[in-house]
């Protein structure tokens, strides 16, 4: 997983959701890639495509709930007290100004 933002960006991001507990390790733990995949529990092997199917997959949900108008807004929006407090200071139409901009900000795509 890929600091600071916990992108999927190898392999064992995939197999660790493959099967529970401890049944892969790595022959060189330093370079964590499928020629290195050790199988510890006497299970099969995931191939070598299954592998990369699944990192890209796991990439391309991360990509989706990270990059979209949805998650560019939750950043930007104020905490709930802080809307809270703008709705009993400058009542619905003024919250909703404040909210149309980031709206307008990031559309929907």
């Amino acid at each position: 997983m890929r600091f600071p933002d916990g992108r999927p960006d190898q392999i064992e991001d995939y197999l660790v959701r493959v099967r529970t507990g401890q049944w892969f390790t790595w022959s060189d733990p330093s370079n964590k890639i499928y020629a290195n995949l050790v199988v510890l529990d006497g299970g099969s092997k995931p191939t070598e495509s299954d592998c990369t199917a699944g990192l890209t997959a796991l990439q391309a949900a991360w990509d989706l709930e990270n990059d979209s108008y949805k998650s560019q807004r939750r950043a930007e929006y104020p905490d709930m007290p802080s809307q809270l407090d703008d709705i009993y200071h400058n009542g619905i139409d003024g919250w909703k100004a404040s909210i149309k901009a980031i709206k307008d900000k990031y559309p929907k795509s």
